[in-house]
């Protein structure tokens, strides 16, 4: 009716008991469910870890080789007998640079020059001094040839009693005086000369050249820097062009145990394994042992050289070498097995063990192991050659497991 106020029925948004129960039950299933669902994943998720098949790396066993057998084992790195960090005799400015890195030279090619202005001025006075001087020796012997004919002319008069004595003693002393200034200007022709091949090595200095055959490595100046043969402080003058290596001094050097030293002997056979080639063996064989020790250290340097060098064995790369027993006394040594890489021997229980591979399932084996060579290990039994044995993968490896092969 009009005006009348309208009051509102809050009694229809009450909700029905029925109705609030079962939407209350909805609301548990779907969570019930959601965790379910959520366990299954991760049960799953579990089981498919638990399953999954593992990967491995294998190597195969290989026969070792009857050569002579390995008394000692020591790293160390190629050295050349003859390197050389060329530098100037003289202070100056570099005009030139006649090389590159990795280039091949002879000795006496010129590597650089530096500014001769200086000296070759003072070559040139020396030179104007000399000639001057060679001038005045023709002077003085016009001279004394007139003094000689004027002595002959005095020795006839005083004979024939028309000149005095005094006046032939005079001619004589003129001549004699001549003779030696001509014997003194000569002198001074020679200092001259001297002081002529003294700027002329000035000169020369400003020329660096190889002092033997080699390779340049490295190059240590530029042109319009200062070279200098001593260091100058404020570090703005270098004190070497270049340093050049004889590659064909190269040689090994190790630096052995104190305790193993008598191990080793002058001329005994060495196999050398570089760390750049790992599968490319070297025949060498000991140089020189160094007669004094190092007492910081405790070792022995031991020299090795390589019986035929390659373009490949470059400075100061790493090497490990084998030094190997005399041929009179492979009887003694230990029988031969198989080798594989020391990542394939593992330890179970204080006992060494592998795990060989076939048909993609693990087997478990206990080997007797000998000594390492380089980068493998020997296996004295419990191995033939040719066997596939896991050299990385996890490790909690199991006898029986599937696994697998990385190749």
């Amino acid at each position: 009716m009009p005006g009348e106020s309208i009051k509102p029925d809050l009694g229809s948004l009450r909700i029905d008991d029925h109705k609030r129960s079962a939407g209350s039950a909805g609301k548990r299933i779907g969570v019930i469910f959601a965790v379910l669902l959520g366990a299954l994943v991760i049960a799953g998720g579990v089981y498919a870890y638990m399953h999954q098949t593992p990967a491995v790396v294998v190597a195969e066993a290989e026969k070792q080789d009857t050569g002579p057998q390995a008394l000692l084992n020591a790293s160390g790195y190629v050295t050349p007998q003859r390197r050389a960090t060329v530098a100037a005799k003289i202070t100056g400015r570099v005009t030139g640079v006649f090389f590159t890195e990795g280039m091949y030279v002879h000795k006496g090619f010129v590597l650089a020059t530096l500014d001769d202005s200086d000296v070759q001025r003072t070559l040139a006075s020396a030179k104007a001094d000399r000639n001057a001087t060679q001038s005045g020796i023709l002077d003085l012997q016009v001279q004394l040839k007139n003094a000689q004919i004027q002595l002959h002319r005095a020795q006839e008069l005083e004979a024939a009693g028309v000149q005095t004595q005094e006046a032939l003693d005079n001619a004589r002393m003129a001549v004699n005086s001549l003779k030696a200034k001509i014997d003194y200007t000569q002198e001074q022709v020679l200092a001259a000369d001297a002081r002529i091949k003294e700027a002329q090595q000035a000169v020369d200095n400003c020329v660096i050249r190889a002092p033997f055959d080699g390779i340049i490595v490295s190059k240590d100046a530029q042109v319009g820097e200062m070279v200098s043969p001593i260091s100058a402080g404020g570090g703005f003058t270098r004190t070497g062009i270049a340093t050049i290596v004889d590659m064909a001094s190269n040689e090994i050097e190790v630096d052995v145990n104190e305790n193993y030293i008598a191990r080793v002997k002058p001329k005994q056979e060495v196999t050398a394994v570089l760390d750049a080639y790992p599968d490319w063996k070297i025949p060498c064989r000991v140089r020189t042992i160094i007669p004094t020790a190092d007492r910081q250290k405790a070792t022995v340097e031991v020299r090795i050289a390589f019986k035929k060098l390659d373009p490949r064995i470059l400075p100061d790369m790493g090497v490990k070498v084998t030094f190997l027993a005399e041929e009179d006394k492979q009887a003694e040594r230990a029988p031969a097995g198989v080798t594989v890489p020391q990542k394939a021997v593992r330890e179970d229980g204080g006992q060494k063990i592998v795990f060989l591979v076939k048909d993609d399932r693990l087997e478990r084996h206990a080997v007797k192991v000998g000594q390492n060579l380089g980068a493998d290990t020997q296996i004295l039994a419990g191995l033939v050659a040719g066997d596939t044995v896991v050299v990385g993968g996890p490790a909690d490896l199991k006898d029986g497991q599937q696994v697998e092969v990385k190749r």
